[in-house]
């Protein structure tokens, strides 16, 4: 018998199990897919591992010896033991993955950050998205999406959890007549007809191009193009500075406009408990930022 404190190869286990469900070598084998004088000999190790004989051998088959029938009981339950290890493992680490989708100006680095912080052995990715390719959720490329309302997205499939909000500004080209103004009213935008846009379905979306006869307007910096030409003006939300790159456009306070929400969400349902914890480290670093 070897040194008992070596070691038993879960391998040459599961080998006996396969040979006493079939009480025949060769059908274990073939079951196996491994060579029957292979297998044989595998269990012979483990019967000079044991130091005693758990099969009997004869040209009709193959028979349990009593400690064999002892044996078996035991090595069946060490299987469905190591097996449940294995899946509470692989279960622990799906657990411990996700994928942050988040779009257009948002800056997402403290929430993840803090995320890493409570869980730093997770796969934690981030996944720039395009106002237009929100169904990234629905379609499972991302775990959770931060963003800013309203979402193209079926209220009965997601769950949303509002972060922050942010008052609107309008963004003119530099010698536009309202450049100058302290502010403008939300009734002074209200005679302005929008653009269109494949993006835009309400009439306080978050980013909003307002102009007569203008094309369908897609990408952000054709819309920001659309403004420094003098075609149109631009409704954005405060915490978007991209506009504030160009020195011939000018960004003016709007009174009186609904603030912009910029929300978490996640498939309804969805059981991955990283989806908590991004909304608790979310909702603990990214309240609205300061102007």
């Amino acid at each position: 018998m070897n040194d008992p404190g070596q070691d038993l190869d879960l391998r040459l286990v599961r080998y006996f199990t396969v040979v006493a469900a079939h009480q025949h070598f060769g059908r274990a084998a073939a079951d196996l897919h491994v060579a029957q004088p292979a297998l044989s000999r595998q269990i012979q190790r483990l019967e000079k591992h044991l130091g005693t004989r758990l099969l009997d051998r004869s040209p009709q088959g193959t028979r349990l010896t009593p400690a064999g029938r002892t044996f078996l009981s035991h090595a069946e339950a060490l299987l469905q033991t190591a097996r449940r290890a294995e899946l509470a493992v692989r279960e622990h680490a799906e657990a411990q993955r996700i994928v942050i989708g988040y779009v257009e100006d948002l800056v997402i680095t403290a929430a993840v950050r803090e995320l890493r912080r409570r869980h730093p052995e997770a796969e934690i990715t981030t996944r720039y998205l395009s106002c237009g390719d929100v169904k990234a959720l629905p379609d499972r490329r991302v775990d959770a999406l931060i963003a800013r309302t309203p979402l193209p997205l079926a209220d009965g499939d997601v769950v949303t959890t509002p972060l922050y909000e942010e008052p609107r500004v309008l963004v003119v080209p530099s010698g536009h007549p309202w450049a100058e103004r302290a502010s403008v009213t939300a009734e002074e935008l209200a005679g302005q007809e929008p653009a269109p846009c494949a993006f835009e379905t309400e009439d306080w979306t978050s980013y909003r191009v307002l102009g007569a006869g203008v094309p369908p307007i897609e990408t952000y910096e054709d819309k920001l193009e659309l403004v420094a030409s003098g075609r149109a003006v631009a409704v954005l939300p405060v915490g978007d500075r991209r506009s504030s790159l160009r020195p011939d456009l000018v960004t003016v306070p709007i009174q009186g406009a609904p603030p912009s929400q910029v929300v978490l969400a996640s498939r309804k349902g969805d059981p991955n408990p990283m989806i908590k914890s991004l909304r608790a480290a979310a909702m603990t670093v990214l309240p609205a930022p300061a102007h």
